[in-house]
């Protein structure tokens, strides 16, 4: 067991003050195992892990099942690795047997966010607030230490894109990792992909549609969203698959960086669908 200020082991003797006392003051998450449990081997260490990382956010107490019979009757353990979670002296979350890392992580996020899990949690308040720079500078901060997070890299792209930094926020989008967030990462591209061509080699056209939605993407750069959405859809109206679909996919673009709570992206999905069927 590794050395550390918040891990324990218990026994009979010490549970009622090292876990259902302590857990008046901050979560304890007891871990039931025995030297004979494979499985216990390998869990052991991840959450022993994750309490050193957690730096006092919650204890972690190790009970031996073999030399402590009375708490795993008490509690109810008919199979280890069995691991409880307990709150003002009351279990309130458990699992058993061998789990990922990553649900491990996220059974002991919801009992005790860290700092980093509160940084994540401000950035994205801000965003949907429309503090489109707080939420920037709240982003860069969580990745500062977890640079390959998803759901922070996909923040930052978003508050990017509302700033119109476009070329840092493509960079973000093109590159983004293999996650459940890819999908919105890759809904952005699109809207990423065009506004950085506009940037690089700006162009007019004698073509009423085309300069129309050369106008839109200028007006997405200037931050004028509203304006711009309105003449991406009076372009789909004369024409549902200009550019080969291009101006639908950089409108759901938007609604991806608005996010789906904006009233211009409840309004203008609307409309959108009101125009394509």
């Amino acid at each position: 067991m590794m050395a550390s200020d918040h891990i324990i082991s218990v026994t009979e003797a010490d549970f009622e003050y090292e876990v259902i006392a302590y857990s008046k003051q901050m979560p304890v998450v007891v871990d039931f195992w025995a030297e004979w449990c494979g499985p216990c081997k390998t869990l052991g260490p991840i959450l022993e892990r994750l309490a050193q990382e957690a730096n006092g956010a919650f204890r972690l107490a190790k009970v031996d099942v073999d030399a402590n019979p009375n708490l795993a009757l008490r509690f109810s353990v008919r199979s280890i690795p069995n691991v409880k979670a307990f709150q003002d002296g009351q279990v309130v979350a458990e699992f058993v047997g061998m789990q990922p890392e990553a649900r491990v992580r996220e059974f002991i996020r919801k009992l005790a966010p860290s700092e980093h899990d509160l940084t994540l949690e401000k950035a994205q308040g801000l965003l949907e607030m429309g503090e489109w720079r707080d939420a920037e500078a709240a982003f860069r901060q969580f990745l500062a230490k977890n640079p390959e997070n998803p759901v922070g890299l996909l923040g930052l792209a978003r508050s990017l894109l509302l700033l119109r930094k476009i070329k840092e926020a493509h960079l973000i989008l093109r590159n983004f990792p293999a996650s459940k967030e890819y999908h919105a990462a890759e809904t952005m591209n699109p809207l990423a992909n065009a506004l950085t061509r506009l940037q690089e080699a700006p162009s007019f056209s004698d073509d009423p549609l085309e300069a129309a939605y050369l106008n839109a993407l200028r007006l997405v750069s200037l931050g004028n969203f509203e304006a711009a959405m309105d003449g991406m859809l009076d372009v789909l109206r004369q024409d549902k698959h200009y550019r080969n679909g291009d101006v639908r996919k950089v409108l759901l673009g938007m609604f991806e960086m608005l996010g789906e709570e904006s009233p211009l992206t409840r309004q203008y999905r609307s409309e959108l669908a009101s125009v394509l069927f």
